[in-house]
């Protein structure tokens, strides 16, 4: 029971937080909308603070048991197609699972106002992606799927023009369907220009 009540008032923050940020957010406002007093609030929670950093553990394992454990990385796909497919998995799981969206309108507003949340932000909106497609590109190369070149750069380039039209969909809901057709023509541009083999039609 202490559990739920606990996952309850974390559900509760991030959605405030993801709305009002930090300062925005009031410890009475986020109790009433649970049907909690004070003081149950600080059974679990000695401040404000502790919810805020006990937000972000949460959703640092939530984001690395779907993409950030070694065993999570997407596999090295087998055709250029499969490349295409994999990208549109991953962007569609990182636009539509409500938590990844909130976490992110989060680190968005706070990265300017706490070090954690910044650093956070650095990687879920770019070097982490890097990082995550790199050994992807390394792989494909391999196979002779896409030419040789540097695969970090590569990732990065590939990875950047996707973290912005995410991003567009946070900001202006309204756009995600043009948002995905964007991702998807653009992935099938890059593997025109990068790969080594025709892709199936």
């Amino acid at each position: 029971m202490a559990r739920d009540t606990k996952e309850r008032i974390l559900g509760a923050a991030l959605e405030m937080f993801s709305q009002r940020g930090y300062d925005g957010t009031n410890i009475r406002e986020l109790t009433a909308s649970l049907g909690l007093g004070k003081s149950s609030m600080y059974r679990h929670f000695k401040s404000k603070e502790e919810i805020w950093n006990a937000l972000l553990d949460e959703m640092i394992a939530y984001y690395a048991a779907r993409f950030g454990l070694s065993e999570r990385l997407p596999p090295v796909p087998d055709s250029l197609e499969g490349l295409v497919g994999m990208t549109m998995r991953m962007v569609d799981i990182t636009i539509h699972d409500a938590r990844i969206v909130m976490t992110r309108k989060l680190l968005t507003i706070e990265q300017f106002r706490d070090g954690r949340a910044r650093d956070l932000a650095t990687k879920h909106f770019l070097t982490g992606l890097k990082e995550m497609f790199t050994p992807v590109f390394a792989g494909m190369m391999d196979r002779g799927l896409i030419r040789r070149d540097d695969p970090a750069m590569l990732a990065f380039a590939y990875t950047a023009p996707i973290s912005a039209l995410i991003h567009l969909c946070d900001r202006e809901p309204e756009k995600t369907g043009e948002a995905m057709t964007q991702v998807e023509a653009f992935s099938r541009h890059f593997i025109r220009v990068y790969g080594t083999s025709r892709m199936c039609e």
